[in-house]
């Protein structure tokens, strides 16, 4: 169904006739792509720009990238001189790759895109949550995307394409039309959509994506045990029940491991020097002798060492001991979306997150493979 749209200026009731503005044309969609840089809602006012020109995986560029409210991720392309059919198939192209874009892909795509084109939030935690309110870390980000094709006109095949798409094939696709006008030196432009954008659009399922093992591993230090006092005397620890403390035995002499404290932020990478032990049992070298724990701790300090029974080995607090590479306090940790998390006191990630967490900490830390000092005093 062939769309075309016009303006026709009111007489305000002087009895004229309504007078039709003279259509003037797009002869330049990159001059539309300029105006949508300066105001998204000529597209959607509930649309945030993250990426313009945004190279793939296989060296193509998308026009237009942007964001939802819901962390959905919107693929705009103009026609420009492509055929109705290219620039169809073109977008379901982008989409294979967009598909496959993780949080902090999104995040880097943002950056490059905000220093380029000198956007006002550096950030896109930052513009995200001026744009919707909300904080990114509330979001599921791509959890499903969609479509958009912008152009004067489709024909008439491509109108089916997409509406099969759309109905059939489980895929968000809509086209934008969009017409320019003129009236004593004035320009207007108006657009129409092909489909009703409040009408459901389909789910795109998602599945996930595995990476080899990087050989880093992942630790979670429970909020409630001594940072501090593992970051003075060098380990991490687990306890409560066996389904967190066991996870430690998956250290072994030389491995190195990166430390988060869920809901804080990242406070240090060690290389583990030892294997697990009950906590209670290992000795620190400290300036006074050898000490255990409960000589260095009160039980008010360090509620887990003290809460087992001596024959009660499930519920015991073990630790690995680490000599730190660096450590920062609690105030000081790193946190960010797009790093990874999770509840497992030791893991090793397979999930792309994990050498972005890695390489993250490496940049904001300032170390490198082979560094080997440590940050406590």
């Amino acid at each position: 169904m062939a769309i075309e749209q016009g303006i026709w200026k009111l007489a305000n009731g002087t009895g004229e006739p309504p007078q039709k503005m003279r259509p003037t044309g797009l002869a330049d969609e990159g001059l539309l792509e300029e105006q949508i840089m300066q105001d998204v809602s000529i597209l959607n006012r509930d649309w945030l720009l993250i990426g313009r020109q945004v190279r793939t995986a296989f060296d193509k560029l998308i026009d237009l990238l942007a964001l939802d409210a819901n962390g959905n991720v919107i693929i705009i392309e103009l026609k420009r001189d492509k055929t109705p059919r290219e620039v169809v198939a073109q977008a379901i192209d982008y989409a294979s790759w967009a598909v496959t874009l993780a949080d902090y892909q999104l995040i880097d795509i943002y950056r490059a895109f905000a220093e380029r084109y000198d956007r006002p939030h550096a950030t896109l935690e930052e513009a995200f949550e001026a744009k919707f309110g909300l904080a990114l870390g509330d979001v599921t980000l791509n959890d499903s995307h969609q479509l958009i094709v912008v152009a004067t006109r489709l024909d008439a095949s491509s109108e089916r394409i997409i509406n099969y798409l759309n109905e059939h094939a489980q895929l968000s696709i809509n086209a934008m039309f969009f017409a320019a006008f003129e009236d004593g030196g004035n320009r207007y432009l108006s657009r129409a959509w092909m489909i009703d954008p409040d009408e459901p659009s389909q789910p795109v399922s998602r599945k996930s994506k595995k990476e080899p093992w990087n050989g880093e591993f992942y630790a979670s230090f429970g909020d409630d045990r001594p940072w501090e006092l593992a970051r003075r005397y060098g380990f991490i620890a687990g306890g409560g029940a066996a389904w967190y403390s066991k996870t430690l035995s998956m250290l072994s002499e030389g491995d190195r491991v990166w430390v988060n404290i869920p809901k804080t932020g990242y406070v240090g990478v060690g290389e583990v020097i030892g294997e697990r032990c009950r906590a209670d049992a290992y000795r620190f070298a400290t300036e006074h002798g050898s000490k255990s724990l409960p000589e260095l701790v009160s039980r008010e300090d360090y509620f887990h060492l003290y809460r087992h029974t001596d024959d009660d080995e499930e519920d015991a607090e073990f630790l690995v001991p680490v000599r730190w590479l660096h450590t920062v306090s609690r105030k000081e940790a790193f946190s960010e979306v797009g790093l990874f998390g999770n509840q497992n006191t030791v893991c090793k990630p397979t999930t792309p997150k994990w050498p972005h967490t890695v390489e993250r900490l490496k940049q904001v830390w300032s170390i490198s493979a082979e560094s080997t000092y440590k940050t406590y005093e």
